[in-house]
């Protein structure tokens, strides 16, 4: 029997009813059997500080242990400004910290985020892509889901009712899966 592939799920917003967190919670109705998804809150993670470094935040330490136990990771991100939401930066900068001890190197990961515009937060998950390349991680390609309108795919309570949506984010977890055994 196959081991399972521990998926760690990360929202780059803290927003409660965030499209992004519904995206997460929705992959949770669709992850696959061959899988455990478990979804890290950025919420508590303290704006990084490098004087910090050698006595971390316990929050911090938590990101990292759970970071380091998945064997992928799974990031919706809304898209700020064109770019990466800055409570998810932070998060990628604590975790990768100190020098020499980063918790994302040769991970696998892969993207997905939900926008009201109609790019649908390709410029944030591109400019991830970047810092991954730093990083050492590598990043599925395909398949590339980026849900634009999002305000038409959700409910009031932040649910995604999209079904095709559905669709994607269980082939995209098919696809980490298979990406992560290859690493």
């Amino acid at each position: 029997m196959e081991k399972k592939i521990k998926i760690l799920g990360i929202a780059g917003s803290l927003r409660k009813q965030s499209y992004n967190r519904g995206l997460l919670q929705a992959a949770l109705e669709v992850v696959p059997p061959n899988c455990q998804l478990d979804i890290f809150d950025l919420e508590e993670i303290p704006l990084y500080n490098q004087d910090k470094e050698t006595n971390l935040p316990p929050s911090v330490v938590r990101l990292k242990t759970a970071v380091r136990a998945a064997d992928a990771i799974l990031i919706a991100t809304p898209e700020y400004n064109y770019s990466i939401p800055g409570v998810l930066k932070n998060a990628i900068d604590w975790a990768s910290r100190p020098y020499g001890d980063s918790a994302w190197d040769n991970k696998p990961v892969a993207l997905m985020g939900a926008s009201p515009a109609l790019q649908g937060t390709s410029r944030s998950q591109y400019h991830l892509r970047q810092v991954f390349v730093y990083l050492n991680m590598h990043p599925l390609n395909r398949p590339e889901l980026m849900i634009g309108s999002a305000e038409n795919k959700f409910d009031s309570q932040g649910k995604l009712t999209d079904p095709k949506a559905h669709q994607k984010i269980g082939e995209l977890l098919v696809a980490l899966a298979t990406w992560a055994r290859k690493w």
